[in-house]
């Protein structure tokens, strides 16, 4: 796996978890989901750095979005029990769409 992507990786799963704790942080008012919050978006950040390093951050940020905001919906479907209707799963449909026409056809990401 390219460098790039493995810190891609780390960067969209700790932002997923950070944003389930945000989640289960409660307007950060139970402490150990605010901490996970806030050590979970500092670990996204710095390794989306260095992701921007070796990928144009248009295609980066495109990727974490995408990724992320589908990773999100499905755990708050399966965690926290809210519903996708059929308009959220099309539009999840064309976000991951999105994002492999990016990286099999876009001479923009590090193969």
């Amino acid at each position: 796996m390219n460098k790039a992507y493995l810190f891609l990786a780390v960067a969209i799963v700790a932002e997923v978890i950070a944003t389930s704790a945000l989640k289960a942080s409660a307007g950060f008012t139970r402490m150990g989901p605010s901490v996970a919050t806030v050590i979970g978006y500092g670990v996204s950040f710095y390794f989306l750095s260095l992701t921007l390093a070796l990928m144009p951050t248009g295609i980066a940020y495109a990727i974490w979005s995408g990724v992320g905001i589908v990773l999100i919906s499905l755990i708050a479907w399966l965690v926290f029990g809210q519903s996708l209707d059929a308009p959220a799963l099309l539009g999840m449909g064309l976000i991951m769409a999105g994002v492999v026409v990016i990286n099999v056809f876009s001479k923009s990401t590090p193969h």
